[in-house]
């Protein structure tokens, strides 16, 4: 896969302490879920109904990692976009907050939280953004603090 093309990149700089980062939404269907959980996270209760009916979520559920890669996807499809990234540098205090089901619509925001410079590495900076992503219900499904590694204006990166 290639690196998109960005024809006005934000860099470090550009970014605001506070800015929130509109997602966008997605729906979860059966076969993402199932897709996903033969390839990464083989659980009953993410591949059978039976099971899945039987377990204590009730029903067919995303793995807690695809609802993490969704959200990535998402920053992705926003976020990513228009800044330029050299990629994560972290995720701290990520939590599950409820269950993602077939048919489920999520979505939320990515607020800046933090930006750091890095003095031994002039050519990048760190901006960490705290997620809150929910579904259809206003129920929260997930939450994490992701820091990216971002490049400065005098990095001298291309687009």
């Amino acid at each position: 896969m290639t690196e998109p093309v960005i024809t006005s990149p934000r860099f470090w700089e550009d970014l605001q302490l506070g800015e929130v980062i509109e997602l966008g939404r997605t729906t979860v269907t059966r076969d993402m879920i199932t897709s996903f959980a033969r390839e990464f996270d083989p659980f009953p209760f993410h591949l059978d109904e039976s099971a899945a009916q039987a377990s204590l979520l009730g029903g067919l559920a995303a793995s807690g990692w695809q609802t993490g890669a969704l959200c990535l996807r998402m920053l992705g499809d926003s976020f990513l976009a228009t800044t330029k990234s050299a990629g994560i540098a972290s995720v701290r205090d990520l939590k599950w907050k409820n269950p993602v089901m077939v048919g489920d619509d999520i979505g939320g925001t990515a607020t800046i939280a933090e930006l750091t410079s890095l003095p031994s590495q002039p050519e990048l900076g760190i901006v960490a953004l705290n997620f809150d992503v929910g579904n259809q219900k206003r129920q929260p499904v997930l939450q994490m603090r992701l820091s990216l590694r971002i490049p400065t204006q005098a990095s001298g990166v291309s687009v």
